[in-house]
């Protein structure tokens, strides 16, 4: 199903082809029927016939698994970059957004690996640690308002040791926002929230 702009709609679709598959990842054909008849992507083939086809929650576990933004099939979902070299911190984050379903998740934690996820993932805000073992957050806030692709990214910095004077200078290299670690989740997501500007939601 197309819009009126002639752009393809995948929201509401359950099954797909190895053409449509191909186009939501943004991948050749070939390289989904590759895929397919490797196990690595599951489905069925139409009785009587060689055509493949993919379920809509296996080819989401497929484009999680190899980093490739779901944004197409889950148009509804708020982005968001969390930069981290603590895996444990990454891992309470990550979960705890997840399971709020209104985003979808990607994290790095180096610098450099922020800097080549940003450019893959187009996250909508960056939860960003301000020491990073290769790099501090001043860098990656200047480098993030110096792209115009992500004009309009939010930077929300997290950090258990800043000043209030680095703080300061955080803002002025671009970061939308400051949280001092260790943070209550709830608060993280408020703060998400407001940057978002998305509705609050309660119950959790």
């Amino acid at each position: 199903m197309s819009d009126a702009n002639g752009s393809q709609d995948w929201a509401d679709k359950k099954i797909f082809t190895t053409g449509e598959a191909a186009q939501v990842c943004k991948v050749s054909q070939q390289t989904i029927i590759r895929c397919f008849d490797s196990g690595r992507l599951t489905g069925f083939r139409v009785p009587g016939s060689r055509f493949r086809r993919i379920p809509r929650e296996e080819l989401l576990r497929f484009m999680r698994e190899n980093d490739i933004p779901t944004s197409l099939l889950e148009p509804g979902l708020s982005r968001v970059l969390i930069v981290d070299d603590d895996p444990e911190i990454v891992r309470l984050m990550t979960e705890w957004l997840e399971s709020d379903g209104r985003f979808e998740i990607r994290s790095a934690g180096t610098g450099y690996d922020a800097g080549l996820e940003t450019e893959r993932f187009r996250p909508s805000l960056i939860v960003l640690d301000y020491m990073l073992p290769d790099i501090n957050g001043n860098i990656v806030c200047q480098r993030v308002r110096g792209t115009p692709e992500l004009t309009g990214t939010k930077i929300l910095c997290v950090s258990g040791v800043v000043e209030a004077d680095e703080v300061e200078n955080l803002r002025r290299a671009g970061a939308d926002d400051f949280l001092k670690k260790p943070f209550d989740l709830h608060e993280l997501v408020t703060r998400i929230e407001h940057l978002l500007d998305m509705e609050a939601r309660t119950g959790r």
